[in-house]
């Protein structure tokens, strides 16, 4: 079981380390001043797709709880991290987007009814503050458009992953086709905006294609596949928590291929926030106390039962001693309440 959790994580890890990337390809891949536009040529071409690959539509209420998972997950989402990401220096957005763990586990209180734990508090604040370190540079005047669209879509996506496990899955429907239903919601949403806001590309280049052609395949399509494969097995608050990643892949993509240089202080913050990842994976556990004993009191229909024949049944000790559930403690264990690119 444990080892099976383990495997699945690691395996929906990939998402974020994969989304680290999105900031190095939107600044050397894809031309510039176009976020709606490459938000919507991220999603809607993968969601199509997949849609034309498995053949299935919603039915019933999953019409309308489709349409809202694409709109927070992928629509608002794609286009406010855009909006920050070229607004924004040095990665203050993957700093705006780290506190979506907390904002997860806030969220979590009201619709799953799951209070999150000391661990994951502490967890959420240590992982923000190695995202911090980083990549938060000093900035003297950080664009307010910016800042709000960093912290609007990390909003966005906490609720998302919150509602997709207060939803669940469609019974009978494949990860492939509910990742395709966002997709191409959110793809759908996007790209009248992007045509009325930003209109056609007045020329592509073959860097920009290949662009396009990553951030729409192995960026989205293979990402949130595995994301979404994900959040229907994993706890929302430990799902949130392996966002962190996603800021770690960038820096380490920036000093491996764009050869930005890591400072010491850099490196700890690194590590802290790998730290706070490995700590949002963590199952708290609660002290077992026994549960209190109570003599039961015999009912009217026992008492009348007296007169019947003498049946031989053993003590009440004799099956306290040997009945298997003798002895059991109740104990309440706080369920784990379940931040993309």
């Amino acid at each position: 079981m444990q080892a099976s959790r383990t495997r699945l994580t690691l395996a929906t890890a990939i998402a974020p380390l994969t989304w680290g990337s999105t900031y190095a390809v939107t600044t050397q891949w894809l031309p510039r001043g176009q976020p709606l536009s490459t938000a919507a040529v991220r999603a809607l071409p993968a969601g199509l797709l997949l849609a034309a690959v498995t053949r299935t539509l919603p039915r019933g209420v999953w019409w309308w709880r489709a349409a809202v998972l694409g709109t927070l997950s992928i629509g608002a989402f794609f286009a406010l991290l855009f909006v920050a990401a070229y607004r924004l220096p040095g990665g203050m957005a993957a700093v705006l987007g780290a506190i979506q763990p907390l904002l997860v586990a806030s969220l979590s209180v009201p619709l799953l009814a799951q209070r999150p734990s000391r661990l994951t508090l502490a967890a959420g604040l240590v992982g923000v503050g190695g995202v911090a370190l980083v990549v938060l540079q000093a900035v003297s005047r950080p664009d307010p458009l910016g800042v709000a669209a960093g912290l609007a879509g990390a909003a966005a996506m906490a609720m998302g992953i919150v509602l997709d496990k207060r939803w669940g899955r469609p019974e009978g429907v494949s990860v492939l086709a509910f990742t395709g239903w966002q997709l191409t919601f959110g793809g759908l949403l996007l790209a009248p905006a992007a045509l009325l806001a930003e209109g056609l590309p007045r020329h592509l280049s073959a860097t920009n294609v290949g662009g396009y052609v990553y951030l729409a395949g192995i960026n989205t399509l293979l990402a949130y596949w595995l994301w979404f494969r994900g959040t229907s097995r994993l706890p929302s608050t430990a799902l949130s928590f392996l966002s962190l990643l996603s800021p770690v892949g960038a820096a380490l993509i920036g000093w491996a291929a764009l050869s930005q240089d890591l400072s010491p202080l850099q490196v700890v913050g690194l590590l802290l926030a790998l730290a706070g990842t490995v700590l949002g994976q963590l199952r708290p556990t609660a002290s077992r106390t026994p549960a209190p004993t109570t003599a039961a009191e015999p009912s009217p229909a026992a008492s009348a039962t007296t007169s019947a024949p003498p049946v031989s049944t053993p003590p009440v000790s004799a099956l306290n001693r040997s009945s298997p559930a003798a002895g059991l403690s109740v104990a309440r264990l706080p369920a784990a309440a379940d931040c993309v690119p």
